[in-house]
């Protein structure tokens, strides 16, 4: 199965092709998001003489690319950039010194970036900011970064409840003796999730926080890592009460990637797991969750230059399969970002494969693949498609189907030729467009389900279609958030 999933990596595609730089951020700001079929990757370029921030799209899932996309154009620095989508909708954060400071800007599209607001400064204040993160649910979106304004790095927050058009004030998040830094952040439903790396034990260690109620009010730390060594970078993902945070660890005498995961929404947490094991360095995590399967991304040196490295989970964290090596050149590949959509997981990195650095870009259309749950081999006696259950749903159903035995099946079995019918089961939304594929395997007679999770989606109208031999249903199911 490992191999099978592995072997659908598709090849590498370069994005940037110029003589300037072109860098994805490492502080865990993630410069890709899909949702829908539509894919969404940013970065820092200074092919203009100046780092400024681009951007590209993909209508197809990846397949194809437009042109790249200036966003900013001013004589000072912008860079390290974070985006985040919803829909239709598409949210740029970063960091800007257009203003002799360095402050923290935002824009929007809210037509998958074809056209894109004017510039909105959210930071005012004398102080060194730096290293923003977005996340987004509809309207509420949410900024965190780094400031000094209190004497010490802090982190602050600052969240629109009207899709950034107006702003609530600046808010200090943590509140330490040390250096709070590099937040990641994660949003399910009404929980929002960071978690940053802290110098207020006298070493580098991981925290976590978490608000019920999307940011407006916040429950205490919890420290995740406990060593002598340095723990730095975090990556944070969530899907429903499932968090699972990874990070950069050299309490082995070198820099390892480390794990640890909650079940019930960050109320408790697990053991810390070493995922990586070898003589080099392991660094830049980035992880992305989606129901039980957990997508890790990392830079490694194993090979004696830097590559990009991949491994998953496909229950839940509690074991993983084996290291897969997704980059394959004689030079450096750095600072990966991942993003899932339906089946397909996205990922962008920064290579220096053509004698300066440029933004590539890989997917594997079939690695989040939904599990099909096996619910009993009693013989159905017709291809069914059962309503889904709850319906409306808030952002999980559950889609339970019957494939029957038919005279090819029975053909194969008295030929003891081994061979399953193929089953497609495929999400659309209420124009037709396809927006996640469940199953797209061969399957024995038997009754299954599987379960879609829809934090990514708007409300409204969806289809859920079930092919196989030839025979096809169609169920009306309702998003409700």
């Amino acid at each position: 199965m490992a191999a099978s999933c592995y072997a659908q990596w598709q090849q590498d595609v370069r994005l940037t092709d110029h003589s300037g730089v072109s860098a994805t951020s490492y502080n865990n700001g993630r410069n890709i998001a899909s949702n829908s079929g539509h894919v969404h990757a940013v970065w820092h370029d200074d092919r203009d003489g100046n780092w400024e921030i681009y951007y590209k799209h993909s209508s197809d899932n990846g397949i194809n690319w437009e042109a790249d996309r200036r966003l900013t154009n001013f004589q000072e620095y912008s860079y390290y950039p974070s985006i985040a989508n919803y829909g239709t909708k598409v949210y740029v954060v970063w960091e800007d010194n257009r203003d002799f400071s360095s402050e923290i800007y935002f824009k929007y599209s809210t037509d998958n970036g074809s056209v894109w607001s004017p510039d909105i400064r959210l930071t005012n204040i004398s102080s060194i900011k730096g290293f923003p993160v977005i996340s987004v649910s509809d309207q509420v979106v949410n900024v965190f970064w780094n400031d000094n304004r209190d004497g010490n790095y802090e982190i602050y927050e600052k969240h629109s409840v009207d899709g950034g058009l107006t702003w609530g004030t600046d808010t200090r998040i943590t509140n330490a003796p040390g250096n709070s830094g590099f937040v990641s952040t994660s949003l399910s439903g009404l929980f929002l999730y960071i978690s940053w790396m802290d110098y207020r034990d006298g070493n580098y260690e991981i925290y976590f926080k978490r608000s019920t109620n999307i940011g407006v009010s916040w429950e205490s730390d919890v420290r995740l890592s406990n060593n002598n060594a340095s723990s730095v970078y975090p990556s944070i993902s969530s899907s429903n009460q499932n968090v699972h945070v990874v990070w950069q660890d050299n309490r082995d005498m070198n820099n390892e990637i480390y794990y640890n995961r909650s079940t019930n929404g960050g109320a408790n947490w697990s053991t810390d797991q070493r995922l990586t094991n070898d003589l080099r360095e392991s660094k830049y995590p980035s992880v992305a969750a989606s129901g039980d399967i957990i997508h890790l991304l990392w830079q490694d040196n194993r090979d004696y230059n830097d590559e990009i490295y991949y491994k998953r989970s496909t229950d839940n964290g509690l074991s993983w399969l084996s290291d897969f090596r997704l980059t394959n050149d004689t030079n450096e590949s750095r600072y990966p970002s991942i993003t899932l959509s339906g089946a397909t997981v996205h990922i962008l990195w920064t290579d220096y494969r053509y004698g300066n650095y440029e933004i590539l870009y890989k997917r594997n259309p079939s690695g989040n693949s939904v599990k099909v749950n096996f619910i009993n081999s009693i013989l159905p006696s017709k291809f069914a498609l059962y309503q889904n259950y709850p319906n409306p749903f808030n952002p999980v159903t559950k889609i339970r189907f019957d494939i029957p035995m038919d005279s090819r099946f029975e053909e194969r079995a008295a030929l003891r030729v081994r061979g399953n019918d193929n089953v497609v089961l495929k999400i659309y939304d209420v124009l037709g467009k396809e927006v996640a594929t469940l199953v797209n395997e061969g399957l024995q007679p038997a009754t299954y389900e599987v379960k879609w999770d829809a934090s990514g989606f708007t409300s409204g109208l969806y289809f859920c279609r079930l092919e196989s031999n030839g025979y096809s249903i169609t169920r009306k199911m309702v998003l409700l958030k």
